[in-house]
């Protein structure tokens, strides 16, 4: 016998309705039941803890409640209140089937099993506190180990200090250099890994505890790489073997194959790859190349990446490769391809970039009763409306003849600002949402946000003689007494946030780059 259907209720604004019915009318009835749930609000972003409690009334046979991903309310605090668990849904309704679980897997990017040693190229040329701030803020960006290379022909006396002041911080330390003088004091000084020994400075191995990183005496040696790994396998100890990777037309295939040949004669052992020689010396978008590079990794279990950031296009090879480990490590998991994970490692381009038709578009404009501009992407262009106006073009300056601005200095900054945000998303094929920042993936670094409190008052200034200075960090109460408010961010605030049952001055509330009156929101 079958069990019954999960009976899901979806909390939501007028204004999404007709766009979540049609969404949810799709799930699949044999799983799920579902219900909708209108707080009464246009704005399903405008929503609060107390509007929810207040208005919604909960069908029988409900068994969870799944809000708006832009709903500032806590889940925790209304599960408690309704009896049933509450989530946080996505933030675009045409990805609730992911959501649920319906693209066939529930993803998982907490684990991962490739370590990233992170060399910190020129550490002989910095002080050993810079390396430790160095050090430290790598470590943050995703690194495992910090390695410290030095430079041929430079002195590094401050070396011990480097590695003892990494330590101390609780890092893993790898040396890299072509002096075994320098290896063996930084060995002694307490460093974790050697880069890199060969079978004519093996025995160095066998004088620390450090784990050392084996290569061939030349990248096409392989026979001496295998002769080094016989040695400390036949002495049992651990040891990490690296084929060495080279830079495309000085050896990049042949080197790949040697990847694979020395797995294949030796498939229980460690291996490292240098990415950098392909990062670096291509001048190529670097994601991409590192995503390719860690998918080697993963089909032949190649646990250690050594990585390393010297030109401007790969300054944010660390968070890359972090990504990357995740997505390959879970795919693998799954014995999946690697879709289907996410968008961390989609920094130019989208996969569902356009989350409404232009048909939808203009029954949500049909709707609009004020004259504030809202703004939104579709396949066709950038669509500009408000009561009085729908115009879809491609340009953003194009349609400021459009705009009843000329007066309004600090709102043509907002409108022209979203416009270009807007061409942008647009021309890449990238998502776009009003008053919301591109998400350029692990390309950079995303906003760190309290999802059950509104945010702080928006992207420009004030107008007028009272302009107010740094609206941006502005608390939402002085806003709504300020003096002829102009332009903030539309869900920096919802004056339903605090709607109480005592009579007040008429709420106002932000929308679309404009203070206004609640009711009309």
């Amino acid at each position: 016998m079958s069990a019954a259907p999960e009976h899901l209720v979806f909390v939501t604004g007028k204004l999404a309705r007709a766009r979540l019915e049609k969404v949810a009318s799709a799930l699949p009835p044999e799983r799920f039941a579902w219900s909708i749930a209108d707080s009464g609000v246009k704005v399903a972003a405008l929503m609060t803890e107390e509007i929810i409690k207040r208005r919604v009334t909960l069908p029988e046979g409900a068994t969870r409640i799944i809000l708006p991903g832009r709903c500032r309310a806590n889940p925790e605090a209304l599960a408690a209140h309704f009896g049933l668990p509450v989530e946080r849904g996505p933030d675009e309704i045409v990805d609730l089937p992911a959501h649920l679980g319906l693209a066939g897997r529930k993803v998982d990017l907490s684990r991962h099993d490739l370590r990233i040693f992170s060399e910190i190229v020129d550490a002989s040329k910095m002080t050993a506190a810079e390396v430790v701030a160095k050090g430290l803020d790598l470590a943050r960006r995703g690194a495992d180990v910090i390695d410290l290379g030095g430079l041929p022909d430079t002195d590094f006396p401050h070396l011990e200090d480097c590695v003892r002041g990494l330590k101390a911080q609780g890092l893993k330390v790898s040396v890299d250099s072509f002096s075994i003088d320098e290896l063996r004091r930084g060995a002694a000084a307490g460093a974790d890994f050697l880069l890199s020994l060969n079978e004519e400075t093996l025995d160095l191995a066998f004088e620390t505890d450090a784990v050392p990183i084996l290569v061939p005496m030349r990248p096409d040696d392989l026979p001496s790489l295998d002769r080094a790994i016989a040695r400390m396998v036949e002495a049992g100890r651990p040891f990490i073997a690296d084929p060495i990777l080279e830079p495309i037309h000085f050896g990049f295939v042949d080197s790949i194959a040697r990847y694979r040949a020395t797995r294949a004669r030796w498939p229980d052992i460690a291996m490292m790859m240098g990415t950098g020689n392909l990062t670096e010396l291509t001048e190529a978008d670097s994601l991409g190349i590192t995503a390719l590079l860690v998918g080697m990794c993963s089909e032949l279990s190649i646990g250690n990446v050594l990585i390393v950031q010297v030109s401007n296009h790969t300054r944010r090879t660390v968070e890359e490769h972090d990504a990357a480990r995740r997505v390959m490590f879970a795919a693998k998991a799954d014995a999946a391809l690697p879709k289907g994970y996410g968008r961390a490692l989609l920094a130019l381009h989208d996969k569902r970039p356009f989350v409404q038709t232009p048909d939808e578009i203009a029954a949500l404009a049909a709707q609009v009763r004020d004259p504030n501009y809202r703004i939104a992407v579709a396949e066709d262009g950038i669509h500009l409306y408000n009561r009085d106006v729908h115009k879809v073009g491609t340009d953003a300056m194009a349609f400021f003849t459009d705009l009843d601005v000329a007066s309004d200095g600090a709102h043509a900054f907002y409108l022209g600002g979203e416009l270009t945000k807007a061409e942008t998303a647009w021309r890449l094929g990238k998502r776009y949402v009003q008053d919301e920042p591109l998400d350029w993936a692990c390309a950079a670094d995303a906003e760190v946000e309290d999802t059950t409190a509104f945010k702080k008052a928006g992207h420009t200034k004030h107008s007028g003689p009272d302009a107010l200075q740094g609206a941006r960090d502005a608390q939402v109460p002085a806003e709504a007494g300020a003096s002829a408010p102009r332009t903030i961010a539309p869900d920096a605030a919802a004056a339903e946030a605090s709607v109480s049952e005592t009579p007040r001055a008429p709420a106002q509330k932000p929308v679309c780059g404009k203070l206004v009156p609640a009711g009309e929101a």
